[in-house]
């Protein structure tokens, strides 16, 4: 059942399904929805769980946040989600991409019953020369054009040049979501993940080059006592490419 409610200044759309046992709490990559966690949704459905797969902030159904929220605002949202839901500690988190960073800051500050990473962000990426080279090029245009054009005509041609250098990702979302998007990838959240206490299970692909499986093996290391289950070939939606094994893991966890 579709649901929304009024939360920090959103309406928080999600689906809301009944069922026994501990909940599953499914939370969807940047740039997608709930409909992409669609085939893991099937397997927790199939095992009787409750099920809440949100539409983050933003995306799919839900309202654009009022302001340029990071990380931690978006896991404020999610913990008033449950609260009012009646989630208990029991709970299972499951986040993919994005939604591992939630998960990751939700799990480090509030007890869980388990936290299941696919793909997940969290460890800041390793910039290269040329990288920052094109970063500060950048804020050298920035107070360039601002000097020569004022602030409103220059941040018209800002934009211009962020829209045309940025990923698909970035190109096409909303100015807001811009902003939040430029904010969030460079939370590095490896200091919280030492304050995880539920059991943890990394799913990865080890083809990912969005969140390559070096990060992964690095939460393994700061999480304590997780586990890694990566899919040779599989890519960053380690779920849609390997549906069948991932089904298999992921009931075999819930389920132990």
């Amino acid at each position: 059942m579709k649901k929304t409610l009024q939360i920090n200044g959103v309406t928080l759309a999600y689906d809301c399904e009944s069922g026994q046992g501990a909940p599953v709490v499914l939370m969807h990559g940047w740039g997608c929805e709930a409909k992409t966690l669609e085939s893991v949704a099937k397997t927790v459905r199939a095992l009787g769980r409750p099920l809440i797969n949100v539409d983050f902030p933003g995306f799919g159904s839900s309202t654009e946040p009022p302001e340029v929220w990071g990380v931690d605002d978006y896991t404020r949202a999610i913990e008033e989600l449950l609260r009012r839901e009646g989630v208990g500690d029991d709970a299972v988190l499951l986040g993919h991409s994005f939604g591992g960073r939630v998960g990751i800051v939700y799990a480090s500050r509030n007890p869980v019953g388990k936290l299941i990473l696919v793909d997940a962000a969290g460890v800041k990426p390793r910039r290269s020369l040329r990288y920052y080279c094109k970063i500060y090029s950048f804020k050298a245009k920035k107070h360039l054009l601002r000097l020569l054009l004022g602030r409103e005509k220059a941040e018209e041609k800002l934009n211009k040049l962020r829209t045309k250098a940025g990923s698909s990702d970035y190109r096409n979302a909303s100015p807001r979501m811009r902003q939040i998007m430029s904010r969030v990838v460079n939370e590095d959240l490896c200091h919280l993940m030492p304050e995880i206490k539920a059991p943890t299970l990394l799913i990865w692909g080890t083809n990912d080059t969005a969140t390559p499986l070096a990060d992964a093996k690095k939460m393994e290391k700061l999480i304590p006592g997780a586990a890694l289950v990566a899919f040779e070939g599989a890519g960053h939606y380690s779920f849609l490419d390997r549906p069948a094994q991932f089904a298999a893991v992921l009931r075999s966890f819930l389920t132990a």
